[in-house]
């Protein structure tokens, strides 16, 4: 049964790509946002995505609250659109929609060669990120979670590794396996650290603690890296500004828990600051 749904979710998936790119970029974003606006309450439960934003902004008001959920699948939406023109980013169509901030710190690291970590979350379309630094020049390996259902997963496979970050690693014992083999190559590494991961520590968030991933933490130290977070904001339409932090190298002698609690706080940061272009509706203190 699951896998005629995920058929179904296929079909409807690629027929909505073929319209967006008869669209165009600035239309399909447009209408793929209000798209969501309407139909992702449906697929998501309003009471888990308000439960968590009450967790970070515990005083927000019900007017304020139903405002950012709406933003929140708008945004959604345009990410689903934009997939279609990753190409078009990537190939410089739509170079002039992307500012970077802190564009030395990546020259830097170009130059010296520098083998780091990039950390971020799943805000605005968060894969312009590891499209920009590959692009940028830096050897780079990128870890990501394949979709449930398999047949669309096909579809963002190919447009990452091909448009996005060739060096795919899938998380799991194989992906590790992998991305040991592009560190020692000297190839930087790039990964999300926001959603929930069972074989994770548990780490404060927002002042409730949630399962995180510890691979930053433990790449940290192994290979004695800094890390480097990241975050993209969209500021209209198919208009965005990548921002790179400084990296942080950690001493030796702190732990993999004081390193996740950290990089926590790094995560709650750039959420606060933009919390709309934030996916809210993963269960993310379950």
């Amino acid at each position: 049964m699951k896998l005629i749904v995920y058929f179904f979710q296929f079909i409807l998936t690629s027929t909505s790509f073929i319209i967006f790119k008869i669209l165009g970029p600035k239309l399909s974003s447009y209408i793929g946002g209000k798209i969501f606006e309407k139909i992702g309450p449906f697929f998501r439960s309003k009471k888990i995505i308000h439960s968590n934003i009450k967790k970070a902004m515990p005083n927000i008001n019900s007017d304020e609250l139903n405002k950012l959920t709406s933003l929140m699948w708008n945004n959604y939406g345009r990410t689903f659109a934009e997939y279609m023109f990753i190409k078009d980013f990537r190939k410089g169509n739509l170079k002039n929609n992307i500012q970077i901030e802190g564009k030395e710190i990546l020259e830097d690291i170009k130059i010296k060669n520098q083998q780091v970590i990039f950390i971020s979350g799943h805000f605005a379309n968060f894969e312009l990120m590891a499209m920009y630094l590959e692009k940028s020049g830096i050897d780079l390996s990128a870890i990501y979670r394949p979709l449930n259902n398999i047949f669309i997963n096909l579809i963002m496979e190919r447009i990452r590794k091909k448009f996005i970050c060739k060096n795919q690693i899938k998380k799991g014992i194989g992906g590790m396996k992998n991305l040991i083999k592009y560190k020692k190559k000297n190839f930087s590494t790039a990964l999300m650290i926001d959603q929930r991961v069972s074989e994770g520590i548990l780490s404060n968030f927002f002042n409730q603690k949630a399962l995180t991933t510890t691979v930053p933490a433990q790449l940290a130290k192994k290979f004695n890296i800094p890390i480097v977070p990241v975050s993209i904001k969209r500021l209209e339409g198919i208009n965005f500004k990548i921002n790179v932090e400084s990296p942080i190298l950690f001493k030796e002698s702190q732990s993999v828990q004081f390193i996740t609690d950290e990089l926590n706080l790094i995560l709650e940061k750039m959420i606060t600051k933009n919390p709309s272009q934030w996916i809210w509706s993963h269960n993310r203190w379950k």
